[in-house]
């Protein structure tokens, strides 16, 4: 084991003695060093004015980002909310979770098809569907209030299935 061990050692010293590019009779060559010339340091910047420092109202701009985005709408018979209203839920949980005293009432709503039962539950279904959506966002059930409309309270009176579909929606209310 000991005879193994001291071959072993002895081949890799080989190799690596055969690996050198010098030759052991030669000198290595060598570099001249470059003379050192004095330079000048770098000019110092002058001090930066002082500016005040503007205070941001996260409230407010948050309040801007969700004025104009308070309705989310569905498709015929349904209570999923749909990716295409991501950004407008994710902005009302980072508006209920920056002011937690701030309350919401979701109101579902459905078109004039079915009977009043049938579309209190889907309008019903619609609103636990968006706030089901913002409290998986970190917002407290108790800052939501699902409430259905059904069909009581169209947002268009028409007949077409461009009214129908104003009319599947759930509005994001502040309380």
């Amino acid at each position: 084991m000991k005879i193994e061990k001291l071959m072993l050692s002895l081949v890799a010293a080989a190799a690596l003695a055969a690996c050198s590019s010098t030759k052991l009779d030669e000198k290595p060559p060598v570099e001249t060093a470059q003379p050192v010339t004095q330079t000048t340091p770098p000019p110092v910047a002058p001090p930066v004015s002082q500016r005040p420092v503007t205070t941001v109202d996260l409230g407010a701009q948050l309040d801007a980002a969700v004025a104009n985005q308070r309705v989310v709408y569905f498709d015929f018979d349904s209570f999923v909310v749909k990716d295409d209203y991501r950004s407008l839920i994710e902005n009302h949980a980072k508006r209920l979770n920056n002011k937690k005293s701030l309350t919401l009432s979701l109101e579902g709503h459905t078109d004039e098809r079915g009977g009043r039962e049938y579309n209190l539950a889907l309008g019903q279904k619609r609103a636990e569907a968006v706030a089901k959506s913002l409290t998986l966002l970190g917002v407290a059930s108790s800052q939501v209030e699902p409430v259905s409309f059904g069909k009581e309270r169209p947002a268009d009176n028409g007949h077409t299935e461009e009214a129908w579909a104003k009319n599947r929606r759930v509005e994001l209310r502040d309380k």
